[in-house]
């Protein structure tokens, strides 16, 4: 038995063949996640929504032909942002990504619209019931944007950029699973917010269907057969899923973004974010946390005179894995919060001399502040509902001295997840819809 698995990520849209009898990911291929559209103002990530189609169709076809007995194909994707759809799922805008920052700009003389969004929740007494969920990329936060913008025209579906594809695949917009529905549930209730929403004139805008089920959204037929379509799930559950979370283990997911997580049984607020997780659990959370996207900042200004010069390097990362290497202390002092996040918005390199500033101290330095923030971080949760620590994301891979800082900063056992861990998410969903079952329902 055999399923194909498709993660749409904010880098790459990556997918593998799924086989169901030997629990193994086969077959991965990849596409890069289209750019940006030109033009736009500071900060506006919009993407055309036709490009990530087509590259989801000419992936999936190269992945049905090698997996010709495949019955089933399973989504993940990248959560936050949103883009509108007709009744018939046929798309009224862009996909505005959830790494777009309008929201979290201040016009000269005015506070950000993301700042009254909270503060009017806050007052409300509803933040903490929609898990203090609240992002500059925000689904939520963008739909208030655009209706305060009259840019939300009233027969308008929001979607997350997963569901749009399955939407297009399957012929009708699908339920939207509750992994994907962060910061617009009452997770009191396990419902849409509607009060959340009327704050902002939002009560009567249609949602979609909401469902806790990993049951079938429909078909799709290609080449004379016919496929079950599941999902789509949120990525970063997806991932955790893969990389066997239980309950008594601290997350540390670390890639283009960075994530500290833990997963409960229940629902209870506190300084974390909480989304709903798989099984009925809870998965409570920091985001947006600096990581892979910070140091390729870093990346981007080493290389900046080689690529002006014609001459780009071909893998910089090698060179600087090898250079850290070398490094076995500094007091270089580093802050990587160069995006809008829980520690602050702007990013420093502190203690600089003639003798300590090098590219292998540098990422030394980077690494280490790493390692300081999900420490810092995981303070927030209490000791004693976890007992060790699975890193997932695959970063530690490839920069062997931040998984090192990360065992010293931590006294924990540290278990390094699979690669791939998205992939091995969906298929352990692909397993349960199946009669193998899964591997680990229970915390």
């Amino acid at each position: 038995m055999r399923a194909i698995g498709i993660d749409i990520g904010s880098t790459s849209i990556k997918g593998a063949v799924l086989d169901l009898i030997t629990g193994t990911v086969q077959a991965p291929v990849s596409r890069p996640f289209p750019g940006p559209c030109p033009g736009l103002p500071s900060g506006w990530v919009e993407i055309d929504p036709e490009s990530i189609a087509s590259a989801v169709d000419e992936l999936l076809a190269e992945l049905l032909a090698a997996a010709p007995d495949a019955d089933r194909v399973c989504f993940a994707g990248q959560m936050g942002g949103l883009i509108l759809v007709d009744p018939q799922g046929r798309p009224l805008c862009r996909y505005i990504s959830w790494r777009d920052q309008r929201t979290g700009l201040a016009p000269a003389g005015s506070e950000a619209f993301l700042d009254r969004v909270r503060v009017c929740w806050e007052q409300a007494g509803v933040f903490e019931q929609l898990g203090r969920e609240l992002q500059p990329g925000s689904t939520t936060t963008l739909l208030a944007w655009l209706h305060w913008q009259n840019r939300l025209p009233p027969e308008a579906l929001p979607q997350t950029i997963a569901d749009f594809v399955v939407g297009r695949l399957i012929g009708r917009p699908p339920p939207m699973h509750a992994t994907h529905a962060i910061g617009m549930l009452d997770l009191e209730r396990d419902q849409w917010h509607r009060d959340a929403f009327d704050r902002f004139d939002l009560g009567e805008v249609r949602l979609p269907e909401l469902t806790f089920e990993e049951s079938s959204v429909g078909t799709l037929r290609r080449n004379g057969r016919t496929l079950s379509v599941h999902g789509s799930y949120g990525d970063q559950q997806c991932a955790l899923r893969g990389a066997a979370l239980q309950r008594n283990e601290l997350s540390l997911n670390i890639s283009t973004g960075s994530q500290v997580s833990r997963r409960v049984a229940a629902f209870r607020p506190g300084p974390y974010q909480s989304r709903k997780y798989f099984f009925g659990d809870t998965l409570d959370t920091v985001t947006h946390l600096p990581a892979g996207r910070s140091l390729n900042v870093l990346v981007d200004l080493l290389t900046e005179l080689a690529a002006a010069q014609g001459r780009p390097l071909q893998d910089p990362w090698e060179t600087i894995q090898q250079l850290v290497d070398r490094v076995d202390d500094t007091d270089l002092r580093f802050d990587l919060a160069f995006f809008r996040g829980p520690l602050g918005e702007r990013g420093r390199i502190e203690n600089i001399s003639t003798e300590n500033l090098s590219v292998g101290t540098l990422f030394h330095a980077a690494y280490r502040a790493m390692a300081d923030n999900y420490a810092a971080i995981a303070a927030r949760f209490a000791p004693g509902d976890w007992r060790s620590i699975v890193v997932s994301g695959g970063m530690i891979s490839k920069s062997p001295r931040l998984g090192t800082l990360l065992r010293e900063r931590f006294s924990a056992p540290l278990r390094e997840a699979a690669a791939e861990e998205t992939l091995l998410g969906l298929l352990d969903i692909a397993r349960s819809s199946s009669s193998i079952g899964n591997r680990h329902p229970e915390g």
